[in-house]
């Protein structure tokens, strides 16, 4: 019988992620105090709809914002990993990448009395040692990668690319990964960003980036019997009046077409048995 779950995820960063990118000045870290409040206004819609959502909050947040992070635990989401800092692995060393792991891991074991199971690196750069990390640190999936778009698959280690040479696969692992795509997430179509290096000036329309959202999901449900879509928010995104109601649309209509809304443990768990058996 065909089923087709879709994954509601918000990246709870707050003010990391513009700390991490050296923004420190007043307006733009009361861009991300800004996800702080709106975090209310998404648990109430998320409450209203019955839906569990997987948000990944970094170990600033729950830090930073503790009574707004505990109201995401106690709603019954999931809290996924998304670093301390907010730096993007791919710029640490193995141990600073490790340290910043475990950091982050305690403060979630201590919200939610366990340790995280999914990974979300921050702003989707890997290591090349973020894999091993996370087997040994017994996680079950990553959804930071794009080699997929509807199928779960399982995360390789000792990939070889060099310039001038073929491709070198290396070895599947049981860490399964929740494919995500950069069309998928709400920062690169709304937000606006002025750095000394460069501009990101999106600010599509709600409705109709919603719109595509849910093209993608008709596609899923055309052309696979089974399929987990990710979308990806952040609160101080999405959580502007008018993208919520094109948000609240969203979610009606993926609703009338038989969506199945899963947090992403529940959906890598069904993953996980369909890739193993």
């Amino acid at each position: 019988m065909p089923r087709h779950i879709v994954c509601l995820t918000f990246d709870f960063d707050t003010q990391s992620g513009f700390i991490a990118r050296g923004m420190t000045t007043p307006t733009p870290l009361s861009r991300g105090e800004f996800g702080a409040m709106a975090s209310g206004r998404i648990l109430k819609f998320l409450r209203e709809r019955g839906i569990l959502a997987t948000w990944f909050v970094p170990g600033f947040t729950i830090q930073s914002w503790p009574t707004e992070s505990a109201a995401v635990a106690d709603a019954g989401h999931e809290i996924g990993h998304h670093s301390w800092a907010h730096i993007p692995p791919a710029n640490q060393t193995r141990a600073e990448e490790e340290e910043d792991l475990i950091r982050a891991n305690g403060l979630i074991e201590k919200l939610t009395g366990q340790r995280a199971r999914g990974y979300r690196s921050p702003s989707w750069d890997l290591s090349e040692h973020t894999i091993d990390l996370l087997i040994d640190h017994g996680f079950l999936y990553d959804t930071s990668l794009m080699g997929a778009d509807y199928i779960p698959y399982r995360c390789r280690r000792g990939d070889i690319a060099e310039l001038g040479r073929p491709f070198v696969f290396g070895t599947a692992t049981d860490l399964i990964e929740m494919p995500i795509s950069w069309s998928l997430d709400d920062y690169p179509h709304f937000e606006f960003v002025r750095t000394p290096q460069s501009v990101l000036a999106s600010m599509q329309p709600a409705r109709a980036v919603m719109q595509s959202w849910l093209d993608e999901f008709l596609y899923m449900k055309k052309t696979v019997d089974w399929g987990v879509l990710t979308y990806t928010m952040h609160p101080f995104v999405i959580g502007r009046g008018y993208r919520m109601l094109a948000l609240e649309w969203l979610v009606e209509q993926l609703a009338k077409e038989g969506a199945v809304f899963m947090t992403m443990e529940q959906a890598a768990l069904e993953a996980r048995a369909r890739l193993f058996g």
